[in-house]
């Protein structure tokens, strides 16, 4: 691999990252490489994940820097690093927490896009009580055995590798005896399942591993320390759960033609998740198509949503402010993440006001050919995904507002005496 000279006194404003981004992508950029090829070109140059430190294929420079190259970069008829959880949640994860071992092996395939991840967090029995999960992983010689089942998996049919947290001491206190590994997704051991939603959709898996193998040493942080690596993957996807999709340069180009494919499997996946957000741009249009504009309440309701709308806006500018000045994701992802499902609730709420019992219908004479129906039964996943509205709450009274922890047994208390499933 060619590798690029690295300043030692790097960039530290945003414009100066995007003059450096632009004046190396113009003497370097070709379209007519693989886009494997290209990124690896990119990930030699450091511009591919700039904030990330020097030795793990970055510049060092502040978190900002990310989002001002990628931008750069598509700006110049270019593309930048890949889409998905890899590069969102798996990537951040592991350079935050290790070890070396784990970010020399999964990195850089990372930031070329030669290996895709699904997350493997939650299960039947374990969803907003992550900390509860059941799938073991024993260690056997040079490998960890696992089982159990991972529900709610977004991707985990074409991933080739998955975020996993299982649990490796029974012994020791729910939080502590959990560790966070690097599941190959492609063998026998793995086997994945479609779940079709009540929206027509099919988004979600569930995963069943039996005696899946795992590499002894394919584990992100310490053996047993795995809540803290997943409280970060949690963060990050508050935070990066909305990441739009890339504006690619039109016209004949090998890299291009391969980055909208990439994109295109990738976002497939989320088509319906403008209906899970409400829709709220929709409703002051349809409001006045059903002539329903002069209506007092509704007007009430509709100026409640577009106020909410806004303070969600801001709430998002501040979490984008932190990420500025290189702060790690606190408080304000939860806040977001509480706002987002209140502004999606009052918009569905909104939406049903407005078209009455017809908000029901689906097919082509329907309200919006099936838009509003569609709303109306996504929406209630925005306060499910990623934590519920009752977490994120208990998040923001515990750790932004110092209120005492929800009652419950000790933390000390060894996982295997805890009652499980109602049992």
């Amino acid at each position: 691999m060619e590798h690029f000279f690295i300043a030692s006194l790097p960039p530290v404003s945003p414009d100066d990252v995007r003059a450096a981004v632009r004046a190396w992508a113009s003497e370097h950029w070709d379209p007519d490489l693989t886009l494997v090829a290209w990124r690896r070109l990119l990930v030699a140059s450091g511009w591919a994940a700039p904030s990330w430190p020097e030795r793990w294929h970055g510049r060092g420079l502040p978190a900002w820097s990310d989002e001002a190259a990628n931008g750069e970069l598509i700006a110049a008829g270019a593309v930048g690093a890949p889409v998905g959880s890899g590069m969102w949640l798996a990537a951040p994860t592991i350079v935050a927490h290790g070890p070396d071992a784990t970010r020399e092996r999964y990195l850089e395939p990372t930031l070329t896009g030669e290996q895709t991840w699904c997350q493997l967090f939650s299960e039947p029995g374990a969803g907003s009580d992550l900390a509860g999960l059941t799938t073991t992983a024993e260690l056997d010689g040079d490998e960890w055995v696992v089982n159990g089942q991972k529900v709610w998996n977004t991707s985990a049919h074409h991933a080739d590798l998955g975020m996993l947290m299982a649990r490796t001491d029974w012994s020791a206190s729910k939080h502590r005896g959990l560790t966070y590994f690097v599941l190959p997704m492609h063998q026998a051991g793995v086997e994945v399942r479609p779940l079709r939603q009540m929206n027509n959709h099919s988004s979600f898996n569930e995963v069943f591993l039996t005696d899946a193998r795992i590499p002894r040493d394919a584990v992100v942080g310490e053996v047993g320390d795995g809540w803290r690596a997943a409280l970060t993957t949690l963060a990050f996807e508050r935070r990066f759960g909305g990441m739009a999709r890339p504006s690619y340069a039109s016209g004949p180009s090998r890299v291009l033609a391969e980055a909208r494919r990439e994109a295109d499997e990738h976002f497939a996946t989320y088509r319906w998740y403008p209906q899970r957000a409400g829709r709220a741009d929709l409703v002051v249009e349809r409001a006045h198509a059903a002539r329903v504009d002069d209506d007092p309440v509704i007007r009430q309701e509709i100026a409640r949503l577009l106020s909410m709308q806004s303070v969600s806006r801001w709430t998002a500018d501040r979490a984008r402010a932190a990420l500025t000045l290189g702060r790690t994701p606190g408080p304000e992802g939860s806040i977001g993440k509480l706002a987002a499902s209140l502004v999606a609730k009052q918009a569905a709420h909104v939406h049903s006001m407005i078209a009455g019992a017809d908000g029901m219908l689906t097919g082509p004479d329907s309200p919006l050919g099936g838009v509003i129906a569609e709303v109306l039964v996504s929406v209630p996943a925005v306060s499910i995904a990623g934590g519920t509205d009752e977490i994120q709450r208990n998040i923001l009274g515990e750790k932004a507002l110092g209120l005492p922890r929800e009652p419950g047994p000790g933390r000390e208390v060894p996982f295997r005496d805890l009652p499980r499933n109602g049992i």
